[in-house]
């Protein structure tokens, strides 16, 4: 599972990466996870609030930090 987390290295991208990696190996799935900081190519998957998460090139999510909740049912349907 491919998941890009889309956000210029403020604290809230950082600590997305970190969850999402915890949750990850908490549930034994594989991820490679990717950080984007160009802005263009942020802007390029129409994310205009960061932190932004793309899983298998679709956007699930944009601004704040995402729930473990939310990360768990994610990594669970991808």
């Amino acid at each position: 599972m491919n998941i890009k987390v889309l956000g210029t290295g403020c604290t809230n991208c950082k600590n997305t990466i970190n969850l999402i990696s915890q949750v990850a190996q908490s549930q034994g799935v594989a991820v490679v996870l990717e950080k984007v900081e160009d802005i263009r190519l942020i802007m390029g998957y129409g994310v205009l609030s960061t932190p932004g998460v793309v899983i298998n090139g679709k956007v699930v999510h944009a601004g704040g930090v995402p729930s473990r909740e939310k990360i768990e049912q994610w990594l669970a349907a991808a």
